[in-house]
This record gives structure tokens, sequence and C-alpha cells, in this order.
């Protein structure tokens, strides 16, 4: 019986702070300071920022990285910009799509209470955003962050040409 004991005392994986009513496993991934640093370096959880803050660097990369797929597996990718123009197109179809459930999220969760229907009135710090503002704030910042960063993307990909010819030195070679 002992045995038993000094085993589950030995094993890596335990519960969650030692409450197993958690219903979450403490294991060597989920629970290094290397994973709580990377999920605390996130813009959703980074202390410090405004909320429309958090949602510009949000839609930055959103609206960046969402046009590749488009461009690269789209149905126009044998065209010569019709695929970049495609690319464009649907990442500003998916943030405003991302950006209207996020307004009903915050329309729903805030109606006529402003502490919300969820406990969005604790102090989990994984819950910054606790009122309706502020989830509008979010809202705007990754709406103007995901066209920004579309429209960077698309931006690069119709001049690669002349980036490439830049980067080569191609460009005031003499």
């Amino acid at each position: 019986m002992s045995n038993t004991v000094d085993t589950v005392d030995n094993d890596i994986i335990k519960p969650f702070k030692g409450d197993p009513c958690l219903g979450n496993l403490s294991t060597p991934i989920n629970d290094s300071p290397l994973a709580k640093a990377f999920i605390n370096n996130l813009p959703a959880y980074r202390k410090g920022l405004t909320p429309f803050m958090r949602g510009l660097e949000i839609g930055m990369a959103h609206g960046y990285f969402l046009v590749g797929p488009e461009v690269v597996i789209g149905p126009l990718r044998e065209s010569a910009h019709g695929a970049n123009l495609s690319g464009l197109i649907t990442a500003i179809y998916i943030a405003l799509s991302a950006c209207l459930g996020i307004s009903i999220f915050a329309i729903t969760t805030f109606q006529g209470n402003p502490k919300g229907s969820y406990s969005s009135y604790s102090k989990d710090s994984l819950r910054p955003l606790r009122t309706r503002e502020e989830w509008s704030q979010l809202n705007g910042g990754i709406f103007l962050g995901a066209m920004g960063g579309a429209i960077f993307a698309y931006l690069l990909l119709e001049n690669f040409d002349a980036l490439d010819a830049i980067l080569r030195g191609a460009v005031n070679a003499s």
C-alpha cells in the first residue's frame, strides 16, 4: 500500500494547484515556467495594455497571416494578381466576421448587467476584460489591426518583385 502512495507523490502529473476539483491537471507542459512566461506575454494577458492596444496587436497578427492561405491554396492561386486580392478580401471578411462575433458576445453578456452574466467581475488574471466598453475597445482594436495587417500583407505580396530586387542589391547597383 505504501508503494502506491510513493508512486502518486512522485508522479509528475498532479492536480492543478493541488486541488483535484479544479478539473485540470498540472503537467510539465502546462505548468512549467516557460509555458507560463509564454502565455503571460501574449497580448490578451500582458499586463499594462489597454483593451484597444490588446486588440490592435491581436488584429495585426491575425490580419497579416489570414491573407496567406487564400493566396497559396485558394481557387485563384494561378492568376497573377487575383490570388493576392482574393487573399485580402478573404482576410477582411474573416476579420469582420470575428468582430461581429465579439460584438454579439459583448452585447449578450453585458445586457442589463454592467458586470456581465458570467463571472467577469472576478479577480482572475485570465479575464482582463470586465466591462462592455472594454470589449468594444478590444473589438475596435482587432478590426483596425486586422485591416492594417491584411493590407500590409497584400502590399508586400503585390510588390514582391521590387522588394526582392532591393534585398538582393539590384537597385542602385553601380
